[in-house]
């Protein structure tokens, strides 16, 4: 089998050299030992990766079609994917929404692309903006923002900043691999706490662990809380779903040592995979409790843009038995399709199935009570002092 490219009309910046974003040019750093990656089209999985292809991205220039190119020669098993980390010299750090499915108006996201490799992700589409793939590239070209903490502390020096809390972990996982050495989400979380800024974090690695001196001295105050998300307790499952995340049992230890530092935990069932993981929903808020968490939250699976053919791949080729009856089930929620974008229906879809979900998730969330969250508290921040080099008028 050998691989034609086509070429493609396209509209992407990137194709005639670009930076990906107006003024954030990337550099790259490589991790030690490792190589670049490189575009792989063939559709074999590999080792501790999510993605079973890269496929193309919708602004790519070039689209590859797999060909038999008549010789008759078995493929060659697929090579390793190694990860890249990028430079992203972003001029700003802080992203608003005003998504009435959100329940926060600002986050920061330290990277682009994250190792976790979780298949589902909702974030892997963003990726094709820089000129990557979302699938593969997601996982294994990675860029992180360097000058983040001080980016954040220059934002909530501004006169105009009125405080709310920032939600770490929106888009990518804050605490993915990478984190061990870029420390990113570190330094935010050091001007977080210098300035009382309230913060809420959603993540599935243990890696938040690290934080827990700076995160146990916010709660104290009412500045902090962390999500952390458990979308499976089969080991078989997780791996192949999210193969460089946190195994699920490490994730409710995490959920026990963050609860006896005094932060508020909730545990986030997401998302919900009709057939696949969606009969495990009360046996993992069921655990969770047990280990501390104090609220829980859930939201079914999204397959938007990219991620319908990626995560259909990757589900026919692991749960082939499986794979019609989810994707069935996906559709009778999202109104004949396969994803529906529509606020209010996105993350919970509709229909029959639908609404069955809905209430077995609140009566096991009122059964094993769990309860919202007091709010984060506002009234203790602090603004950074201006800067003495900068004189004033009177």
């Amino acid at each position: 089998m050998a691989s034609r490219q086509s070429r493609r009309h396209s509209q992407n910046p990137l194709a005639a050299g670009a930076s990906p974003l107006p003024g954030a040019p990337i550099t790259r750093e490589r991790l030690a030992g490792v190589d670049a990656p490189t575009h792989h089209r063939d559709t074999a999985p590999r080792k501790g990766r999510g993605a079973v292809s890269n496929r193309d991205g919708r602004f790519e220039t070039y689209r590859h079609e797999p060909e038999d190119d008549g010789w008759g020669i078995l493929e060659e098993p697929a090579p390793r994917v190694a990860t890249t980390v990028e430079v992203d010299a972003t001029r700003t750090i802080l992203s608003r929404n005003d998504s009435p499915d959100i329940p926060f108006s600002r986050s920061i996201n330290p990277y682009r692309g994250c190792e976790h490799g979780c298949i589902y992700c909702f974030a892997r589409p963003t990726h094709t903006y820089l000129g990557f793939s979302a699938g593969l590239d997601f996982e294994t070209r990675l860029t992180y923002k360097p000058e983040a903490a001080a980016l954040l502390e220059r934002e909530l020096a501004h006169r105009n900043y009125r405080c709310e809390p920032i939600a770490l972990g929106s888009n990518t996982d804050p605490y993915q691999p990478v984190e061990r050495k870029f420390r990113v989400t570190r330094a935010l979380l050091e001007v977080m706490q210098r300035h009382h800024q309230p913060v809420t974090i959603v993540t599935k690695s243990a890696r938040v662990e690290r934080d827990i001196d700076l995160l146990g001295a916010m709660a104290q105050k009412g500045l902090a809380r962390v999500s952390v998300s458990i979308t499976t307790l089969e080991s078989r499952l997780a791996r192949v779903m999210e193969p460089r995340a946190t195994a699920p049992a490490a994730r409710l230890r995490t959920i026990t040592r963050l609860r006896d530092a005094g932060i508020p935990v909730t545990v986030l069932f997401s998302p919900i995979v009709p057939a696949l993981n969606e009969p495990e929903l009360e046996r993992v808020l069921e655990a969770a409790r047990a280990a501390g968490a104090s609220d829980a939250g859930y939201a079914l699976l999204r397959l938007p843009l990219e991620i319908e053919a990626l995560f259909v791949e990757w589900l026919e080729h692991h749960f082939p038995d499986t794979a019609r009856r989810t994707m069935a089930r996906m559709r009778d929620m999202r109104g004949g399709q396969a994803y529906e974008s529509t606020f209010g229906v996105r993350m919970r879809g509709r229909g029959v199935f639908a609404e069955l979900l809905a209430k077995r998730f609140d009566m096991a969330r009122r059964r094993l009570g769990f309860a919202s969250p007091a709010p984060l508290r506002t009234d203790l921040f602090t603004p950074p002092a201006a800067d003495d080099r900068q004189m004033t008028l009177f």
